[in-house]
């Protein structure tokens, strides 16, 4: 299934733990794996920790690795960063949940990266079905 999230900013980090919540409560299995990707190369899918603050902060760290370079990527090297960036964080995640529920620790929140918005974006998400056995029961 495609989900879509609209950003609203060149930079930022939303909460998708929720609506991944939603998508787990309809399905028809209650434990198993649930595996998100974007579908694009300028933003990325993680978890993290969002007390108030901590989303710019991670976005500041984030562009502070990124050396300002003469790119040559023909298509906008402008934006060459954003995709070096989606690649070191990633675009996708596998997530344990049970009784229709995410599995995270305390802290933990689904976040989707944008970094060359504001756009709509498009996540592949798949449930996958994990036996008793496989899980260790």
């Amino acid at each position: 299934m495609i989900i879509k999230i609209k950003t609203q900013k060149n930079k930022e980090i939303v909460d998708i733990t929720e609506k991944i919540n939603e998508i787990l409560k309809k399905q028809k299995i209650d434990s198993g794996l649930i595996f998100i990707f974007a579908l694009h190369t300028t933003c990325a899918i993680t978890t993290a920790d969002l007390d108030p603050g901590t989303d710019l902060d991670y976005l500041d760290a984030i562009n502070a690795m990124i050396p300002k370079l003469k790119y040559r990527h023909p298509h906008d090297p402008s934006h060459v960063g954003d995709h070096i960036m989606s690649s070191i964080i990633g675009t996708s995640l596998i997530l344990p949940f049970e009784d229709k529920n995410l599995i995270l620790g305390t802290w933990q929140r689904v976040i989707l990266v944008e970094l060359d918005g504001p756009r709509e974006r498009k996540i592949f998400v798949k449930i996958i079905n994990v036996t008793a056995d496989e899980r260790g029961l």
